[in-house]
């Protein structure tokens, strides 16, 4: 197997993260699913409802930039059946962090806003300055990449551990090439994915 990971002295599997393999990554669903908390039930959003968490969400991120006394544009919109929160400007890559760590955060506070107004779960996306659309094209060819190797040498390909939205990018370009799947194994923060020759 082919291991494309580079060691970092704070990556330290268990037994535990070994043993958490999974063959469906429904957990993986862009930026994994929520649990809704005790007693709540998820619904089916309509357009105006999943644009009203987007303004939501962009009030408490507009909130967070005047705090913080940085300057940036927030744009709400709804894509792909999703409330979305865009922030473009200068001076923002510390709102993103090493490999969108800080964005992650900032996007499960932006959430939590929307159930603490809603009493509804968000499927919130929340981008700062790009970093989702360019990291989407980063990990398509690191997804192609594998799928060569995998292809050329017939072995599978372990990648390096991502976040939930990163494997959803990496599994839905490998489903869309034939003789080829993959699977998520491990748990948080040491999920990845294996590419494999398709049986």
């Amino acid at each position: 197997m082919t291991d494309t990971s580079t060691p970092r002295a704070d990556d330290s599997l268990d037994a535990e993260d070994t043993e958490a393999i999974e063959t469906t990554d429904a957990d993986d669903a862009d930026d994994a699913e929520e649990t809704a908390p005790a007693g709540t039930e998820k619904k089916a959003a309509g357009e105006g409802e999943l644009f009203r968490q987007s303004e939501i969400a962009a009030d408490y991120v507009e909130g967070l930039l005047d705090i913080l006394d940085y300057d940036g544009d927030i744009d709400e919109l709804v894509s792909g059946g999703r409330p979305v929160v865009e922030v473009v400007g200068g001076r923002l890559q510390n709102l993103v962090g090493q490999r969108g760590a800080t964005l992650e955060a900032l996007q499960e506070l932006a959430r939590l806003a929307v159930f603490r107004q809603t009493g509804s779960p968000s499927r919130l996306l929340l981008d700062v300055g790009g970093y989702r659309a360019n990291r989407r094209k980063e990990l398509a060819a690191v997804a192609r990449n594998a799928v060569e190797k995998v292809k050329e040498y017939g072995e599978p390909v372990r990648l390096e551990p991502m976040s939930a939205f990163e494997r959803k990018c990496v599994h839905d370009v490998v489903n869309a090439m034939s003789g080829v799947e993959s699977e998520s194994e491990g748990v948080e923060p040491a999920r990845r994915i294996i590419v494999r020759p398709a049986d």
